[in-house]
């Protein structure tokens, strides 16, 4: 091992709960690649300077990283969205640890977005974007740059250039924007965005938590080594993961957000592929409740199932029976779902954009009340809350 590895290595670790720094896992129980090993330094880096807010975050953070080094090889480009609720959540400094180790860093601040379209090349930079609520903060202020999400928003997915008129002639000339690029700011950003990131909600330090403080005459050449470790194994492999389709714990547009992760994982071996999964499973998950509406929509087919069951699941539920079943559960938002709890008008509003409503039904004993059937609700849980499955293989 090279001296300057060492003098990542060798330092005593500073590390808060959910920080593990060195190698990870049952030492012996898998074969540990060169790739493998140098993701854990990656990761002890991260974790030196940045207290992440749990053991995936900082596990997705480390591929993030990774994965700039073989942008010409994705179809779908993450974005890194780095928020938090107030200042001095470690934003910033995460920042600087991504300058120091991702492929060819580009700042965004203050920069036009004309002058990033002609910054993107075949083989992109990496966009990096502090203080990006000075963005998209305001109504009226996204509204001036709405260009720059449009950007944003294109870049996630290869082939979708945009078009500007240039030259005195005004030739319409198409840009690429094709790029990874890390975002931070305070609170959440635009829907559009954060749909298409890996989103890391970071948090103040609290007691007993410590970092390492960054100093860029010491750290940066420490950083740089990593860097330029990670080009040397990952570059020639462009090709390969251009052609890895890696089993993906998620679908459709998540699953094309954590893909080059999940690749990137698979091509390091050892313990990697398991915690690329498990960090976009509980991730991924977190982030389906962020929105308090939609996560309410989503509840509340998973609390009528469950309720459904705590029936015996018969054929068809009362409104009154099923409201019963959803205010009295004592781990649900349904009691303090207003002033009297979930009514019969609340319900209704929430199962609305799932085209499920009640109706007169008959129930035994040959009596007529407002109601559901079960069969109404088996196509949205199939699509929506679907039962958890086996996590599936990861071999290669």
């Amino acid at each position: 091992m090279s001296d300057r590895v060492t003098a990542v290595t060798d330092r005593e670790p500073v590390t808060g709960p959910g920080q593990p720094v060195g190698p990870v896992g049952p030492e012996g129980s898998v074969p540990v690649t060169e790739g493998a090993d140098l993701l854990t330094e990656v990761r002890s880096a991260v974790a030196r300077y940045v207290i992440m807010p749990s053991s995936e975050a900082l596990d997705a953070v480390t591929l993030w990283i990774a994965a700039t080094h073989l942008q010409p090889a994705w179809q779908h480009a993450p974005r890194l969205a780095v928020v938090g609720p107030a200042k001095r959540c470690g934003k910033s400094r995460l920042l600087d640890v991504l300058h120091d180790t991702v492929h060819d860093p580009f700042i965004t601040v203050n920069s036009t977005p004309a002058a990033i379209f002609r910054s993107i090349t075949e083989r992109p930079p990496t966009l990096l974007v502090d203080e990006a609520d000075t963005i998209f903060g305001s109504v009226k202020v996204a509204e001036k740059n709405e260009e720059m999400r449009g950007l944003l928003n294109s870049g996630h997915q290869r082939n979708r250039p945009t078009t500007r008129v240039v030259g005195p002639e005004h030739k319409p000339t198409k840009f690429a924007t094709f790029a990874m690029a890390a975002l931070a700011g305070i609170g959440d950003l635009p829907d559009t965005i954060m749909d298409r990131a890996v989103v890391v909600r970071m948090r103040r330090r609290g007691p007993g938590e410590s970092v390492r403080p960054f100093r860029a005459r010491r750290d940066t050449p420490i950083l740089h080594a990593l860097r330029d470790r990670l080009a040397g194994w990952l570059v020639p492999l462009t090709d390969t993961a251009a052609g890895w389709e890696p089993v993906m714990p998620v679908e459709d547009r998540a699953a094309d957000t954590w893909e080059p992760l999940v690749a990137v994982a698979d091509l390091a071996g050892g313990v990697w592929p398991d915690r690329a999964r498990a960090a976009c499973r509980v991730m991924t998950a977190h982030e389906e409740g962020q929105d308090q509406d939609t996560g309410l929509k989503t509840r509340i087919l998973t609390d009528i199932r469950a309720a459904f069951a705590g029936y015996g699941n018969p054929d068809a539920l009362s409104t009154q029976s099923l409201l019963s079943a959803l205010n009295a559960d004592p781990e649900g938002p349904w009691r303090e779902y207003g002033t009297s709890g979930l009514t019969p008008r609340g319900l209704q509003l929430l199962l609305k954009d799932y085209g499920i409503s009640a109706a007169n039904r008959r129930f035994p004993g040959d009596t007529q009340r407002r109601g559901f059937t079960r069969h109404q609700f088996t196509d949205a849980w199939a699509r929506y809350c679907p039962r958890p499955e086996p996590a599936p293989p990861t071999g290669r």
